[in-house]
């Protein structure tokens, strides 16, 4: 399993981010999460980095987010959604 297996998502999010991107992305601007900036805003990712080190810190900031707002965003794995 790799870190590209987990996302980032909400619990009223009823899409997945990993099959369904595009109703996913916009159910979570409709509501205002917007997930992809915050994520974005609490990650080190960059392009100076290698990829394992990038992915672990977007890893780091999922798990950041989910802790400060455990009500509202939630950590998802790949196989928790069936295949479409």
């Amino acid at each position: 399993m790799t870190d590209n297996d987990y996302m980032l998502t909400t619990y009223d999010n009823p899409y997945s981010p990993f099959t369904q991107f595009e109703l996913w992305f916009k159910f979570d601007m409709m509501l205002g999460y917007d997930s992809c900036t915050l994520l974005n805003k609490t990650s080190a990712i960059n392009t100076i980095q290698s990829e394992e080190i990038n992915e672990k810190d977007s890893l780091d900031a999922i798990d950041y987010i989910v802790k400060q707002n455990p009500l509202i965003y939630r950590k998802v794995l790949k196989s928790d959604y069936p295949i479409e």
